[in-house]
């Protein structure tokens, strides 16, 4: 477990549930739970905010033990419309609390992002959210919400992986207490698994190349949040308590870094998602 900047606990690793909707949402969430996941991630534009909260609300774990984040959209950027979407999430999902509430993008064209904070820090004042957060902020962003509300965020869930290890962005989150989490922490389709660090490494512990890089994930302190409707997969992904990495490991598969490593033009300076 992580301890955020106020105070609340966070698991080392998550359970990420784009793009599972309906019944398949909700029977990979229960059996993520069944597994032993507590961090679950979800978002308005992911549509699956209503298949986790039946996963919740059928799930033998305590409500307290689990950590539910769920991600504002860009349409709805805005002091007034910030409270309003949160309200929807919250009837969606069935909870009257929710524990991580994130800005899913900045969206700067919109220029509504500092409103936004403001609404998520009256949320959180209010114990309506335990903690808040953003996604895809650069640092200028985090800057300019921190120097907005004198709040700065607790977590920052950001594309990240061995191709894309953001070493200046998870450096500044580490001097100003947030929590890095980690989206696509496989890489998706890019090639990581196979690359020979990885390989290397997953032979040496007898282990496969995704728990090596969600290993990897946890060593620099960033949150990976891997997604699988297979309970095999998630199991194998959960199970990382085993081995752990050299540092001569940790530093070679960190450097397989690219000058751009993104999986797509995720740049939050150009990218916005609505």
């Amino acid at each position: 477990m992580l301890a955020l900047s106020d105070g609340t606990l966070l698991p080392d690793i998550g359970f990420g549930t784009y793009p599972l909707k309906g019944a398949e949402g909700t029977g990979a969430v229960l059996s993520a739970l069944e597994i032993g996941y507590r961090l679950i991630d979800t978002a308005v534009n992911y549509g699956n905010e209503d298949a986790v909260g039946r996963a919740i609300a059928q799930t033998d774990v305590a409500r307290d033990d689990i950590v539910v984040t769920t991600k504002l959209p860009g349409r709805d950027h805005g002091y007034d419309e910030t409270l309003a979407s949160f309200d929807r999430s919250a009837a969606a999902l069935g909870l009257d609390t929710v524990d991580l509430y994130l800005i899913h993008w900045p969206n700067p064209s919109v220029g509504k992002f500092v409103e936004t904070w403001r609404a998520m820090v009256a949320l959180q004042q209010q114990g309506r959210v335990r903690s808040i957060g953003v996604s895809n902020f650069t640092e200028e962003f985090l800057l300019r919400i921190a120097d907005a509300t004198g709040v700065m965020p607790s977590v920052n869930q950001v594309e990240l992986h061995p191709f894309f290890p953001q070493e200046q962005l998870r450096a500044f989150h580490e001097e100003h207490g947030i929590v890095t989490e980690a989206w696509s922490p496989l890489g998706k389709a890019a090639p990581v698994k196979e690359a020979e660090p990885v390989a290397s490494a997953a032979r040496a512990h007898g282990v496969s190349a995704a728990q090596v890089i969600l290993r990897w994930h946890q060593q620099i302190g960033s949150v990976p949040i891997p997604k699988s409707a297979n309970p095999d997969r998630q199991r194998e992904n959960f199970e990382l308590g085993g081995f752990t990495l050299t540092h001569d490991q940790v530093a070679a598969i960190s450097s397989l870094g690219r000058a751009d490593g993104r999986l797509f033009g995720g740049d939050p300076n150009t990218h916005e998602e609505m």
